[in-house]
């Protein structure tokens, strides 16, 4: 259970909007992708369909949902109050027109989307402006700020090289590094924000939902500076074209994934409470997703083939192991922040439904395993360009993604 963090506990409309409007997105990309399932296996990455869907997923549902999550987990792990929640409620709103806005226009006419990339870039400069007033009232800066604070200028970067990507198609401007740019877009938002803002929150959920205590924190300074590394090197690669620098920055990059994966089974050991949630164990099953996905990368990376699987790779990084432990966490955070708002002051004065009332578990492990099992089709479908098999995995997928959209918002009726 999260802790109540001494009056600074965020209004609940502030995230709940945020997550609301983030599971409407990923049911909205994967309908998307469906429609556009033939180009994606023929290996048409780069279309408007698939730019407008990926954007959706990461946009959409992944940042958005970060956000809310941010709103809520910030004041507790950092014990300091939000700067303005006002400020937040009009950042929610431009972020969500700009994302919106921006998505739909990079599938109908992707060289106008640089005035809706602006729209978007302004309510997340919004978020970032709101975070680092947030976070500069903390007493005492620790590891967790690092990663989050890290998290957040990657999340900067991955925005100011896409609106530089639209900018370059309009105009040209930077056309021989558009390619670099590109490739640093990806490595910033996918394993730069994502990943790092997961390893910080990470260090601060696994240890309350586990009820882990007396473990070392010696190894996550060792996470942070080998994947931090690893992120450097690999963008001076892109832009030095040096092989050998890519090599060196995908190793520290799998290095850095491996020591939190070893940390993260140190904290689980030193647990007290002996079952985990089964939402929660899927949130771990995706930080060995992850860590193999690293490995798979590496590797691959010595092939001859890596140009051609390192599109699938990515999207298997962002559904086992970005997507996959969002949801495993929201599971648990929905739940518990609409029992505490709409329950924690009856406790005594009448009956009231549990935390474990407040969701359906009994679907936790058929709806997680199934949405393994599709991303695993969807993935072999793209490697051997079955039609056949990406329909039928997408479309387990999309109805899948439905049912946990519909699962969490049925919380807020309760």
């Amino acid at each position: 259970m999260l802790p109540q963090s001494m009056g600074n506990e965020t209004n609940i409309k502030l995230p709940i909007s945020f997550i609301i409007f983030s599971l409407i997105a990923l049911v909205a990309s994967q309908i998307l992708v469906l429609v556009n399932g033939q180009m994606l296996v023929n290996g048409s990455f780069r279309i408007p369909a698939i730019w407008s869907s990926a954007h959706l997923l990461i946009l959409g549902w992944a940042l958005m949902v970060a956000m809310g999550a941010m709103y809520q987990l910030v004041p507790v792990a950092f014990l300091t109050k939000i700067w303005n929640e006002k400020f937040g409620f009009i950042q929610f709103i431009v972020t969500a027109l700009g994302i919106t806005s921006f998505s739909w226009m990079l599938y109908v006419s992707p060289q106008d989307a640089f005035i809706p990339g602006i729209l978007m870039l302004l309510g997340i400069l919004m978020f970032l402006f709101q975070m680092v007033m947030t976070l500069r009232k903390q007493a005492k800066p620790n590891i967790l700020t690092a990663f989050v604070g890290s998290a957040l200028v990657c999340l900067f970067l991955t925005i100011f090289l896409g609106i530089t990507l639209i900018y370059s198609l309009q105009t040209g401007f930077g056309a021989g590094y558009y390619q670099a740019i590109f490739k640093s877009h990806l490595l910033m938002g996918v394993t730069g924000w994502f990943t790092l803002l997961i390893f910080g929150f990470s260090y601060k959920m696994v240890p309350m939902f586990s009820l882990s205590h007396g473990f070392p924190m010696v190894q996550a300074r060792y996470v942070y500076g080998i994947y931090i590394s690893g992120l450097v090197i690999t963008l001076l690669s892109f832009f030095s074209n040096n092989d050998i620098l890519l090599k060196a920055g995908f190793f520290l990059l799998l290095a850095g994934f491996s020591i939190f994966s070893w940390h993260i089974s140190i904290i689980i050991k030193k647990r007290l409470k002996k079952k985990l949630d089964k939402p929660f164990s899927f949130s771990i099953i995706a930080i060995v997703l992850g860590n193999i996905i690293h490995l798979a990368a590496f590797i691959a990376l010595w092939s001859k083939q890596f140009s051609t699987l390192i599109g699938p790779l990515i999207y298997l990084y962002l559904m086992l192991w970005i997507v996959l432990s969002i949801t495993g966490y929201l599971y648990k955070i929905v739940p518990f922040l609409w029992w505490t708002f709409k329950y924690s002051k009856e406790i005594g004065r009448k009956s009231v439904p549990s935390l474990k009332d407040m969701m359906n578990e009994k679907i936790v492990v058929p709806l997680f395993t199934l949405f393994i099992v599709s991303v695993v089709l969807v993935f072999v479908s793209i490697i051997f360009k079955s039609i056949l098999l990406f329909n039928l995995g997408q479309s387990i997928l999309s109805i899948v993604f439905i049912i946990i959209a519909l699962s969490i918002l049925s919380v807020l009726k309760k």
